[in-house]
């Protein structure tokens, strides 16, 4: 699935964050099938990965990283966020992913740091 992106101009290089969490949650889930014990550590490892790859841009912002898992079983799923932002600076990507078993969904949000 592709993720969807808001950003202001100075959070135009989202393409490289989205790419980081989807390799992230693809290096940790990949193919595994679900597993309700399993699933807290995914999720940690998705944030704690995706955050590092972040912060390695070394660009100006605060992030935040959150991570949804669930498994497939003809429930829905939806999910929302809303931010009060600085709309030129400031940025969020949803990255939505899904394997034969499971769906994930990561948010990222970068709040421009000000000098």
């Amino acid at each position: 699935m592709l993720p969807t992106c808001l950003k202001g101009p100075a959070f135009s290089d989202v393409s490289v964050s989205k790419l980081s969490v989807l390799q992230c949650i693809q290096s940790i889930i990949g193919e595994e099938s679900y597993r309700q014990d399993t699933v807290n550590q995914w999720t940690a490892k998705i944030v704690e990965q995706a955050l590092t790859l972040l912060v390695k841009q070394t660009k100006s912002y605060k992030y935040i990283v959150s991570c949804a898992v669930m498994q497939k079983s003809g429930a829905g799923l939806h999910t929302a966020n809303s931010c009060y932002w600085d709309t030129v600076t400031d940025g969020s990507c949803t990255v939505k992913w899904e394997n034969r078993t499971m769906y994930c969904v990561v948010s990222v949000f970068a709040v421009a740091l000000t000098p």
